[in-house]
């Protein structure tokens, strides 16, 4: 499909979605205070294909703070430290349960079901932390994959830490199973900063690009991961990347995602393009109201799905 058509599938989307701004359905992530003052009535849309070509529409350009989106960067870096020994301590299944449960990783004995629920994610940053400076790396790799310096928000850090008591209570029921081979203040450091991360939709679509290219860098075409292991995360977004909502995302919408209570959602269509949606009104399961509603305009209008 040519650029502009997308152009003008992305602005039509816009045009049709943006009067629903004004009477939103959906909540602001009000759990976490400097979340909670960010105005709902933001949207914004953008993608790049395979071969660099760019589209984009609304408030693409804004930075907003991309929370659990970064869940899918750090499992790369992971992925890349450790291969498969990082599944040695972390499930790859769908949860069926809220993104904090502390019920389920008790009764699964301090095993996250994946590495898209809190739990998983701390236990992946619990093995960044064991190679290095974490956040160092993590910054760099999204630097890289989209070709300018991204930050963390240092407000949004500290707000996380300030009230991310139920994450603190994942850490050391994983700590007190074994789960967790660094100290937790210091794991949950790292977690709670990768989720502060600013970026926009531009930024992520682009920093995404290595999940629809086989693995290889949007950028410069080098291996970010092998093509194997790039199914396996696609795989993952597909299956557990939306919270307890993956199923209704695949029955609806047919495309890898994954989310972030900052209201963005990332989509990859393998071997055409990456997409992200941001809004920051959330619905019941914690994912954008509105990114959603995007997110099926364009499968619809698009025809592209990997169903």
């Amino acid at each position: 499909m040519p650029l502009m058509d997308f152009q003008l599938i992305l602005d039509e989307i816009d045009a049709e979605l943006r009067p629903r701004l004004s009477a939103v359905e959906g909540k602001v992530a009000s759990y976490i205070p400097a979340l909670a003052r960010v105005s709902p009535a933001r949207f914004g849309i953008a993608l790049r294909t395979c071969a660099g070509e760019t589209a984009q529409a609304g408030d693409s350009a804004v930075p907003f703070s991309i929370q659990s989106m970064s869940k899918v960067f750090s499992l790369t870096l992971a992925i890349r430290a450790l291969g498969e020994a990082l599944w040695e301590r972390i499930g790859r299944e769908p949860s069926g349960s809220p993104f904090n449960s502390l019920v389920q990783l008790e009764s699964e004995r301090g095993i996250p079901r994946n590495p898209f629920i809190n739990a998983g994610a701390i236990a992946v940053a619990d093995r960044l932390v064991s190679q290095g400076d974490a956040k160092a790396e993590l910054l760099a790799l999204l630097g890289r994959l989209c070709g300018e310096p991204i930050a963390i928000d240092a407000e949004v850090a500290r707000s996380e830490a300030d009230t991310g008591f139920r994450n603190t209570a994942l850490a050391n029921f994983m700590k007190g199973f074994g789960t967790l081979d660094n100290d937790v203040a210091t794991v949950l450091d790292v977690y709670f900063n990768q989720c502060a991360i600013a970026m926009s939709c531009e930024q992520v679509a682009c920093a995404a690009g290595y999940l629809c290219r086989d693995g290889r860098h949007p950028l410069a075409g080098t291996p970010v991961l092998n093509a194997a292991q790039t199914r396996r995360v696609n795989a993952l977004m597909l299956t557990c990347g939306t919270y307890d909502a993956a199923g209704e995302f695949a029955f609806r919408i047919g495309l890898p995602c994954k989310s972030g209570v900052g209201g963005g959602i990332m989509a990859v269509v393998p071997d055409r393009l990456t997409l992200c949606v941001w809004s920051p009104a959330l619905d019941r399961t914690g994912n954008s109201w509105l990114g959603r509603q995007a997110l099926e305009l364009f499968v619809a209008k698009t025809g592209l799905s990997v169903f």
